[in-house]
């Protein structure tokens, strides 16, 4: 079954801005949330597709793949031959590194200098708020103990010029009206190829390795943050100096609070009567306290009440946002035969007085006025 278009599944237009994606995927992504859809198969399918979409649109990179070349740039081996003869292979990394001339990965030119990687850890909104400490697990490549990063048998640096690229360590390929410059297959990148590879590693310098890292999340990280580890990418071959590793962190949407840059806000439902009445609740708020709001009588669906100082942190700063309450006034169901008896006195005193429903009211004096106009 072919893949659904990432931005219909967001319901966004191909241009949508950065802003736009992100308001769209949190609508969608607090509706169908597992966790607000128990046992619903439907919804989880849906949920996971909506992080599929937001994780390529939100990239500026990805996204520039995608608006390209559709689902094919992250497929097996990026664009085929298919692709009108460019033959990309070898995944994400490299189409950019063809597309941009390289600027994608770390690992090419004669240099030799290790690869970015790329990894990414899911927080819930508590723990963007507060900051946490996690532990990341990645494959990535490392220096081989066998030849102590040489490359060589003998741990030597003994190394001749790679008589396929003349030691630039790329090569060029004319693909019809463009010249599509690639890493050299034979030195892969290094320029030069030595003379006594190391068996363990096959003269690269590096073996293919899984590390457990530690990454401190600050307070008030939003959904799509990168946080840079400077050389804890791949080793570089012989020697050559390490990659970066990006962590991506995304942030699970919460099933009481929803975030908007600094500030927080929180449905809260009232009873009929407690809008009509006033009084007070109590809500929670994201560091864990309670906070008491006051209700006025005759508050109404929609109206919103402000906590300052009780939203989000602010990134790298001891401020933090406002919190909103947004009121939404329940309508009782199941009604007891006493409870119908009385709001049946209570509408039949309302009609009575006007003053108690001002708005409804005054909607239907007007359009009562609109048929009486057309009569």
């Amino acid at each position: 079954m072919a893949k659904q278009d990432y931005y219909v599944i967001l319901g966004v237009e191909r241009g949508a801005s950065a802003e736009e994606l992100k308001r769209a995927y949190r609508k969608l992504a607090m509706q169908h949330h597992p966790d607000r859809n128990p046992g619903d198969p439907r919804a989880d399918a849906k949920f996971k597709e909506l992080n599929e979409a937001y994780d390529v649109l939100k990239d500026e990179q990805k996204r520039a793949a995608y608006d390209r070349f559709g689902h094919a740039a992250f497929e097996n081996g990026g664009m085929g031959a298919g692709a009108g003869g460019f033959g990309f292979e070898g995944g994400l990394g490299d189409i950019f590194e063809q597309m941009f001339g390289g600027g994608a990965r770390r690992g090419g030119g004669h240099s030799g200098a290790g690869a970015d990687i790329r990894a990414q850890v899911e927080i819930d909104l508590v723990e963007a708020f507060s900051g946490t400490k996690m532990s990341v697990r990645v494959p990535t490549r490392m220096s081989c103990d066998a030849c102590g990063g040489t490359g060589s048998a003998d741990k030597s640096a003994g190394a001749d010029s790679c008589s396929t690229c003349g030691g630039m360590g790329r090569v060029r390929a004319q693909q019809g009206f463009f010249v599509v410059e690639r890493t050299c297959p034979s030195c892969g990148g290094a320029g030069r190829i030595v003379r006594n590879p190391c068996r363990v590693c096959s003269g690269n310098g590096t073996v293919p390795r899984e590390k457990t890292l530690s990454v401190q999340i600050p307070a008030g990280v939003e959904d799509g943050t990168r946080i840079r580890l400077s050389g804890e990418g791949e080793a570089g071959t012989r020697g050559a100096p390490a990659g970066d590793l990006y962590v991506h962190i995304a942030v699970r949407p919460h099933e009481i609070f929803q975030r908007d840059g600094a500030n927080i806000f929180c449905r809260v439902p009232l009873r009929m009567t407690q809008a009509a009445l006033g009084g007070e609740v109590e809500v929670p708020a994201i560091d864990g306290t309670a906070a008491k709001v006051k209700i006025p009588p005759g508050t109404q669906s929609g109206d919103q009440f402000r906590l300052r100082g009780k939203g989000f942190s602010v990134l790298r700063s001891t401020q933090r946002g406002d919190m909103y309450i947004q009121v939404a006034v329940e309508t009782p169901q199941s009604l007891t035969r006493r409870q119908r008896e009385l709001l049946e006195e209570f509408e039949a005193e309302a009609k009575s007085h006007a003053a108690s429903s001002p708005e409804h009211d005054g909607f239907f004096a007007k359009v009562k006025e609109f048929f009486e106009g057309r009569g």
